[in-house]
């Protein structure tokens, strides 16, 4: 399967994620290959070697040559360009992969992890998916999103079985997913429908989502997942209570359906209760729960179940969601920033939420993905 399609004359890559968030937390990644974060620190998270909460971008200690970046519910983790991974924050389930369950708030290197080309984190495990194809997660495994057969919690990373010839990975809270080359999407861990395959039976192990197939980019929300088909359609499944799978229901769907009037898409999102898209020509749409996070889709506080524009945003790049709040990278190389605020996350210098998109102050030179990355939960090789 080609990783390249053309929309509207616009050559579209799945690129790395240059932006990503925790549940509060926000993380960048400069042209300069440094890593910035802001917001809750409290896990140490922010990689600067303190518990301090930031309100603008800091940098993380020691991480040069990153291309690539992920974020769990109080970790981070980070690729670089020489194929290793590193991790820090929160390490009780052993999420950091070095072996242990220590928290740390500087990076440390996960063992074992070379020759990787893409990372994502769940809430509370992560992934990577290496050049042979093969897909590799640890931390957290109580609902089996480590794919190994088992719900035994591991502090340095196992591979997944049956995966072979991956071309990307995502991961929502609990649940886990992975693209094939073939086009296919495969997922596993916790089940309120999020897998995709007619059933709310928990896998330790994949299973294929049903009808999806041509699929380029894949995402996970809390409970509900996401995919982008080579024709700019994008299709979700599982949980469907605040709207956030896009058919103009509430109802949940054990298998996808289309999200109604999305169309050119490049690049998809899921996070919490609400999904994003970014289309060809650089505006955004959501989706999903917009209440009590002062109008998470920058307008007034609602439900949206069908997608609707993100107003005050345009010419955007990337695209990456925290648990409640939303950021966007422009061409310009500005990071601009939407929702909850209360710890910091927008990078905006204040804890005011914002309704609508503010500017994150204080960050470096940008590089700019070749069409706009795969949404902060989806990678590929």
């Amino acid at each position: 399967m080609s990783q390249f399609r053309r929309i509207a004359g616009l050559v579209a890559s799945p690129g790395l994620p240059l932006l990503a968030a925790g549940c509060r937390h926000s993380l960048a990644v400069a042209a300069d290959g440094t890593v910035w974060a802001w917001g809750w620190n409290g896990e140490g998270q922010l990689g600067d070697g303190t518990p301090t909460d930031r309100w603008t971008p800091v940098q993380a200690w020691g991480m040069a040559d990153v291309v690539a970046i992920a974020g769990g519910f109080s970790h981070t983790l980070a690729l670089r360009h020489d194929g290793t991974v590193w991790a820090w924050g929160r390490n009780e389930g052993g999420q950091l992969g070095d072996g242990a369950t220590t928290g740390r708030s500087t990076p440390v290197q996960v063992r074992g992890m070379a020759d990787v080309a893409a990372i994502a984190g769940g809430a509370e495990h992560m992934i990577a998916l290496r050049r042979d194809g093969t897909v590799w997660t640890w931390g957290g495994n109580v609902l089996g999103q480590l794919g190994d057969g088992t719900r035994d919690g591991r502090s340095a990373p196992v591979q997944v079985q049956g995966m072979a010839d991956m071309v990307a990975i995502a991961g929502g809270d609990w649940h886990t997913l992975a693209l094939r080359r073939d086009g296919t999407v495969w997922a596993w861990g916790w089940n309120n429908g999020q897998l995709g395959h007619g059933t709310t039976t928990d896998r330790w192990t994949p299973v294929r989502a049903r009808g999806m197939a041509d699929v380029v980019a894949i995402a996970g929300g809390g409970l509900h997942t996401l995919a982008l088909r080579r024709d700019g359609t994008v299709w979700a499944w599982g949980w469907n209570n605040y709207g956030q799978l896009g058919d103009g229901t509430t109802t949940y769907r054990l298998t996808p359906v289309q999200a109604r009037g999305m169309a050119d898409v490049v690049a998809i999102a899921g996070v919490g209760c609400h999904s994003i898209a970014l289309r060809c020509d650089g505006t955004v749409w959501a989706w999903g729960e917009n209440t009590g996070v002062g109008g998470r889709f920058g307008e007034t506080p609602t439900i949206r179940s069908t997608p609707v524009q993100v107003p005050g945003i345009a010419d955007v790049a990337a695209l990456a969601g925290g648990g409640a709040h939303t950021m966007a990278l422009r061409r310009d190389g500005t990071v601009w920033a939407w929702g909850y605020n209360y710890d910091g996350q927008l990078g905006d210098g204040t804890r005011t939420t914002r309704s609508t998109p503010a500017q994150v102050q204080g960050l470096p030179g940008m590089g700019i993905p070749a069409h706009g990355s795969r949404g902060g939960s989806s990678a590929t090789r």
